[in-house]
C-alpha cells in the first residue's frame, strides 16, 4: 500500500495538470458529501467558482517552485480569472439564497449518482475551462507582451462587461415586483436571448490567446477550453435548458413569441 501511495505522489508531482486535476475532483468530491448529506445545492457555485481561484494561484505557486518570480503575463491572466470567479461566484450564491433553491437540482439532490454526476461535471469543467491558464503558470520562460496579450486581454474585458452587465440587468428587472412572472427583454436582453453566456464564451475565448502565446506543441491542445465552454453554453447546461424552461413557462405568450423572433439567441444580430 506505501509503494502505491509513493508511486502516485510522484506521478502527481510529475505531472502537474494531472495533480490539479486530482486536487480539483478532491475538493467536489468532498463538497458534495456535505451537500448530498444536507440535501442542498446552495453552495454549489460558490464551491465551482472558489475552485477557480484555488487553482489558478495554487498552479501559479507551482511553477514559480516557491520563489521564482511571477511574470507580467501569468499575473494579468491570473488577475483576471480572479476577478471573474469573484465576481460570478458571488453573484451565483447571493441569488441562489435570495431565491431558496436552484431549480436545476430539484430533483438531483435527492439521487446519489446524479448529484454526484453534477459535481463530477463542475470538477470537469474547472479544469477544462482553466487549462490555458494552468499551462500559463507553469511556464519558466517568458516572451514579451505583444498584440495576442492585448487582443486577448480587451476581449475578456468585453466579455467580462458582457456578462455583469447581463446579470445586473436581469437582477435589476426580477427586482421590480412590477415585473413579477415577467421574461426580461430590456437592455442586452433586447438583442440576445442569453447576453451572459455571450459574456462568458468572450472571457474564456479572450484568456486562450495570451496563454496561447507561450505554448508549444500539445499545449496548444488547450483551445479545447473556450469550445468546451461554448459547447457546454449552447448544446447542454446552458441554452438548452433555459430556452425549455422558457417556452414551457411563456411559449402561449404572443409577445414571448414576438420577442424569439426578433431578438438573436446568443450573438446579437447575427444567431
Amino acid at each position: 500500500m506505501g509503494n502505491k501511495i509513493s508511486m502516485a505522489s510522484n506521478l502527481l508531482n510529475r505531472n502537474p495538470l494531472l495533480k490539479a486535476a486530482a486536487y480539483d475532483l478532491g475538493i467536489q468530491w468532498i463538497a458534495f458529501g456535505f451537500a448530498y448529506a444536507l440535501k442542498t445545492e446552495k453552495f454549489y457555485d460558490l464551491v465551482g467558482s472558489s475552485t477557480f481561484l484555488g487553482l489558478t494561484w495554487l498552479t501559479l505557486n507551482w511553477g514559480r517552485k516557491g520563489h521564482l518570480p511571477f511574470f507580467n503575463r501569468q499575473i494579468i491572466q491570473n488577475s483576471c480569472v480572479t476577478l471573474w470567479a469573484a465576481r460570478l461566484g458571488t453573484y451565483l450564491f447571493s441569488r441562489v439564497m435570495e431565491s431558496g433553491e436552484d431549480r436545476r437540482f430539484r430533483k438531483a439532490k435527492n439521487s446519489f449518482s446524479h448529484f454526484l454526476l453534477f459535481w463530477t461535471m463542475q470538477g470537469l469543467w474547472v479544469w477544462i475551462t482553466l487549462l490555458p491558464t494552468m499551462i500559463l503558470n507553469f511556464k519558466q520562460e517568458d516572451k514579451e507582451l505583444n498584440y495576442r496579450d492585448y487582443l486577448g486581454f480587451a476581449i475578456f474585458a468585453t466579455g467580462f462587461l458582457v456578462e455583469a452587465t447581463a446579470d445586473y440587468q436581469k437582477s435589476k428587472f426580477r427586482s421590480d415586483p412590477a415585473n413579477k412572472d415577467k421574461f426580461v427583454n430590456t437592455g442586452l436582453w433586447s438583442i440576445s436571448r442569453h447576453p451572459n453566456y455571450l459574456g462568458e464564451i468572450l472571457i474564456w475565448s479572450g484568456l486562450f490567446l495570451p496563454a496561447s502565446n507561450v505554448m508549444e506543441g500539445n499545449e496548444f491542445y488547450s483551445a479545447l477550453s473556450p469550445f468546451f465552454v461554448t459547447f457546454l453554453l449552447t448544446k447542454v447546461s446552458g441554452i438548452p435548458l433555459l430556452e425549455r424552461y422558457a417556452d414551457k413557462k411563456w411559449g402561449a405568450l404572443a409577445e414571448y413569441q414576438s420577442y424569439k423572433q426578433r431578438t438573436a439567441k446568443l450573438f446579437p444580430f447575427i444567431w
